[in-house]
């Protein structure tokens, strides 16, 4: 009888889990479709303001690299 109730517990267990997740996953298109739109937005690219960047991290690093090495001169 002990054996009995143990396994009526376990399946009744599983049973309540796998509820469980179908119900999750069931909620989860409705979260993901109204998130999909801000997503969207906040992916969009702007070329010319990331070429822009680059360009002025290109230039820093050349000032730097000018700072730290200095401009050799061999005087004679």
């Amino acid at each position: 009888m002990e054996n009995k109730n143990k396994k009526v517990a376990a399946i009744s267990a599983v049973i309540s889990y796998i509820k469980t997740e179908e119900e999750a996953f069931s909620m989860q298109p409705a979260v993901v479709a109204d998130r999909a739109d801000f997503v969207l937005r906040q992916v969009s690219l702007n070329l010319w303001g990331i070429s822009g960047r680059q360009a002025q991290m290109q230039m820093r690093n050349l000032m730097q690299m000018k700072a730290f090495h200095g401009v050799r001169r061999t005087i004679r």
